[in-house]
């Protein structure tokens, strides 16, 4: 894969590469941990007027608009190469359905499905370590997911059954969130905003229907967009700020905050409140986070 021949995009609404490259990666993952169960949350909000279905298209198609407007993604699509193109239509299709996994099994408490989704990545960070204190580290994450998860599943079969779904595919995400983001910030935001583009339109047979009530209420359509944004614009570009300058093992790894930051967010927007075992869960897996080192 080369993309030597491709003339770089210019957009005042990034930041450079040397902006972006004085803040530690790991900062950008935060706010992406953050947003990722944030919006969700507040989706749940919505479940009351709009199916999850429907919400899962709205937040795709919101995230287009966006991506769109900004960075005008089909410039740049037009001069990649066949292997690039068939990345970015790989994580369309990923994102949609992950997407519409994640919102069906969010019937399940958050701090559960964060802890099922980190399930998968877990295998990425295992592959990538090779010191006995990543190891460590390695054994901490996955006690505490252990704890997390164990302590919960009981009922919501189909629950379950699309949240590891959901972790299926966002393994998938990471690989391929890591493939376009191998250019570096800007083009990986670029091709990111191409699969969002291509995500919209995979999904529009699985939600449009559910997602029409919006359109005959301003305030939910609006309410629906900030969901898009919290959830599908800011995560997915720190994201990208992220992977460009992070080993796929590292970043890994650090998914073991997402059970963690789910919980959280369970708690401080949905009154989700965690058991004392459940507390134990989190404390290992940011342990683990803490441990690990990152190599070379």
């Amino acid at each position: 894969m080369t993309t030597s021949s491709i003339p770089p995009l210019r957009s005042a609404a990034l930041p450079s590469t040397s902006r972006a490259e004085r803040v530690p990666p790991h900062a950008f993952f935060l706010v992406s941990a953050v947003f990722h169960y944030l919006g969700p949350a507040f989706a749940v909000l919505l479940f009351a007027e709009i199916a999850p279905l429907g919400v899962a298209w709205l937040r795709i198609a919101s995230a287009a608009v966006v991506f769109a407007l900004w960075r005008r993604p089909w410039r740049y699509y037009g001069a990649l190469g066949a292997a690039d193109r068939r990345a970015i239509i790989m994580l369309g299709i990923v994102l949609a359905v992950m997407n519409a996994s994640f919102y069906l099994a969010i019937r399940l408490p958050l701090g559960t499905v964060g802890a099922i989704e980190f399930l998968g990545p877990i295998g990425l960070a295992a592959a990538g370590m090779r010191t006995s204190r990543n190891f460590a580290a390695l054994a901490l994450a996955v006690a505490g997911v252990y704890v997390l998860t164990d302590v919960r599943i009981a009922g919501e079969p189909l629950g379950y059954l699309f949240a590891f779904a959901n972790c299926a595919l966002f393994v998938l995400y990471v690989v391929l969130g890591h493939r376009i983001a191998g250019a570096g910030g800007s083009p990986g935001i670029d091709r990111l905003g191409a699969a969002m583009l291509v995500a919209m339109a995979v999904a529009v047979p699985i939600g449009i229907g559910d997602a029409m009530p919006a359109f005959l209420d301003p305030i939910l359509l609006l309410a629906a967009i900030g969901v898009g944004i919290s959830s599908s614009v800011i995560p997915y570009v720190c994201d990208q700020l992220a992977m460009a300058r992070l080993k796929r093992a590292t970043f890994a790894l650090l998914l073991a905050l997402l059970p963690a930051t789910a919980s959280a967010i369970g708690i401080l927007v949905l009154r989700q409140i965690p058991s004392p075992a459940e507390l134990l869960g989190i404390s290992l897996v940011i342990a683990g986070v803490a441990l690990h080192r990152s190599e070379g």
